[in-house]
């Protein structure tokens, strides 16, 4: 599978950070904008196309974590 482009990485890091806006609570919020903000800062050196990959990927799960837990807190 090909490397995700500059442009994908910044799609996915702007749909975080655009779910995270939607948390209720202000520790949360804040807490998963620190989060994705640091582990993009961290990873922006990589390289390697498998590595990156492999971080998209796990970026995508973690956007649907975040999607479905805003979901549930707007339930109760």
């Amino acid at each position: 599978m090909a490397a995700a482009s500059r442009a994908q990485v910044l799609r996915l890091y702007r749909a975080l950070l655009r779910e995270s806006q939607r948390f209720g609570g202000y520790n949360y919020r804040t807490y998963a904008i620190r989060r994705i903000r640091d582990a993009f800062r961290e990873n922006k050196n990589i390289t390697d196309s498998e590595k990156i990959e492999e971080l998209v990927n796990k970026a995508k799960a973690n956007l649907e974590i975040i999607h479905r837990q805003v979901c549930l807190f707007f339930l109760f």
